[in-house]
């Protein structure tokens, strides 16, 4: 039977049909999926990092903070008392509402041994309390939590899709480099600031999708919110190879004033660690101590941008750029040290500006007439300070470059940004987002945790069921349960079950007298007690082992330290690292 024409036509389709189904299928890759997620999270940051602007924008307007400056037109109670109130806002959110809060550091942190889970909750919550904070006063960035909001998209968008962990730290990525790609109309310094800082090495799978999400975040935030950077002018050396030499100079400064700065930020957090107020208190009390120093100098409260563009259209003095130089890494440090919520790139871009302008104008002593303007020193000195606190030079690089789009400063950029890496890396081996890390035990490089004991935590190999003593019990009782139980040390409890004290056999023999059978517990415990915490690493709590030459610790909660939760011992921190140990190896084979 002949086929006509128009089935001849039918039947040729049916037969190419599967052969459009494998060409289809060809882009229906797992590839393909992510980068289609990217494109989603790219448009999603910029638009909630245009939010988080426009929203800080108008915090910034009804407080009439603007930065911090002009504040003289306020009365002096205000400029002391509206960061302090805006400090106990954050306590009072942070302490009630949020289990965690993260940071740059904490995003390290969850990418590299938390799986990539974020607390949506918590990260949104930190995000809005860094509104409060940076709009009342603190002298705190945007950006990094606008790397924090971009990173909470992506983990919103790994929740929805219920991706796999080695997707969710691409998503995280995607979002953080949005984040700082929006926030500074700088999509490469985004991407770039992801591989260097948070992921510590560059891969092909991960490097394509973060470039994607950076670009059409940039687009979003710009295009539709007019999110613009830090104006900088161009600006032209006049003597090449003499000003290259100052700026090799300027660079090793940077590293000290580097160091200096992740300094202060730690040793101010230690303290108020120690000031014995309810956590609710202690950013309102950081906030106080801003106050104080904004009615004389308001120029130091607030993000500062206001102020980076003066000192890079050469407007302030050497006196006064030294004084604001080291007012800012103070100010900064007690806004976040404290416990408020905020950023540290722009406090550090800030900083090297004030540093920048003060070397220009000694330099300037020496060699009247034969430099370029003060705002070129200054915008060198941004990127290098920077680069020394965040240990991010090729990020500082870009950054800068990103912003002037001039390629007349970036040689003497790169110089002192590379200097100011290697003068703060030798006087300081952390950066100020893994310094915190490696004081919870943690040790990361290039994005991995190095070490076996740095991976396993106080929780994970603690003893739940603790056998206790009651600080009214006598010493023979004591006596008698050391022998039953084969024990040699128990956690001593008050009278409300709480914890005040240990006692040990080496109590025993030094505090107790032969025959003196009646004497309490109470009276021969140790009060001042070494504890550890859940959350930290068997590493941190083997050094303090060896360290006070004792054998076991109490586990404590973070925030009420006579909550008994647990007790560690040394044989608890070996059987755990031996457990781990069989587990990589049978996961290798």
């Amino acid at each position: 039977m002949e086929v006509s024409p128009e089935h001849r036509v039918v039947f040729h389709n049916v037969r190419e049909y599967p052969r459009i189904t494998e060409y289809i299928a060809r882009f229906d890759t797992e590839t393909a999926r992510v980068n289609t997620i990217a494109i989603i999270i790219g448009l999603l940051t910029g638009f909630v990092i245009g939010v988080y602007d426009r929203t800080l924008q108008y915090s910034n307007t009804f407080l009439g903070m603007q930065q911090g400056f002009p504040l003289h037109e306020f009365p002096h109670y205000y400029v002391l008392f509206v960061p302090a109130f805006g400090g106990l806002l954050v306590g009072l959110i942070s302490h009630f509402l949020m289990k965690k809060k993260y940071g740059v550091d904490g995003l390290i942190e969850t990418v590299t041994l938390r799986g990539a889970r974020l607390n949506l909750k918590d990260v949104f919550l930190e995000v809005f309390t860094s509104i409060i904070t940076i709009s009342s006063g603190g002298s705190l960035g945007k950006e990094a939590p606008g790397i924090l909001a971009g990173a909470g998209t992506g983990a919103f968008m790994g929740k929805i899709l219920n991706s796999t962990e080695r997707q969710l730290q691409i998503l995280l990525g995607c979002g953080a480099a949005g984040g700082i790609a929006a926030a500074f109309n700088a999509p490469l310094a985004g991407v770039v600031f992801v591989v260097e800082v948070i992921y510590g090495e560059l891969e092909t799978r991960t490097f394509i999708p973060i470039v994607i999400s950076s670009v059409f975040a940039t687009l979003v935030s710009s295009t539709l919110f007019g999110i613009k950077p830090i104006e900088i002018s161009p600006y032209q050396l006049i003597n090449p190879y003499k000003e290259l030499g100052l700026c090799l100079v300027l660079g090793l400064l940077a590293g000290i004033v580097s160091t200096v700065l992740i300094r202060t930020l730690y040793y101010t957090k230690d303290i108020f660690s120690e000031i014995p107020f309810h956590p609710v208190f202690k950013p309102a009390l950081g906030g106080l101590a801003v106050g104080a120093m904004g009615i004389f100098y308001p120029r130091v409260m607030g993000m500062g941008y206001t102020v980076i563009t003066d000192v890079l259209n050469n407007q302030f003095t050497f006196k006064i750029l030294i004084i604001l130089l080291f007012l800012k890494i103070l100010a900064f440090s007690l806004s976040l040290g404290s416990g408020g919520s905020g950023g540290t790139i722009v406090p550090s871009l800030f900083t090297g500006a004030m540093l920048g302008g003060a070397f220009w104008t000694v330099a300037n002593l020496f060699f009247p007439g034969t430099l370029a303007e003060q705002g070129a020193y200054a915008m060198v000195g941004m990127g290098a300070v920077f680069a020394g606190t965040a240990r991010a030079p090729l990020t500082a690089i870009l950054i800068l470059f990103e912003i002037t789009r001039d390629y007349n400063m970036i040689l003497p950029l790169m110089f002192a940004c590379v200097l100011s890496n290697v003068m703060s890396n030798a006087l300081y081996p952390e950066s100020i987002f893994t310094e915190g890390l490696r004081r919870k035990g943690f040790k990361i490089r290039k994005g991995r945790e190095v070490d076996i004991m740095s991976s396993l935590f106080v929780k994970d190999a603690m003893i739940t069921y603790v056998q206790t003593v009651s600080e009214e019990k006598s010493v023979e009782t004591l006596t008698t349960l050391m022998q039953v139980s084969r024990h040699v040390g128990f956690p001593v409890l008050d009278s409300k079950g709480k914890l005040s004290g240990i006692v040990t056999l080496s109590d025993l023999r030094s505090k107790v007298k032969s025959g003196d059978v009646d004497k309490k517990v109470k009276d021969i415990a140790t009060r001042r007690l070494e504890v550890a915490y859940p959350d930290e690493t068997l590493d941190a709590v083997l050094k303090r082992f060896a360290s006070k030459q004792i054998g076991r610790l109490p586990v404590v909660d973070r925030e009420d330290k006579t909550r008994l939760l647990g007790l560690i011992t040394r044989s608890d921190i070996v059987n755990a690292y031996n457990k781990k140990v069989v587990e990589k190896v049978r996961d290798t084979y």
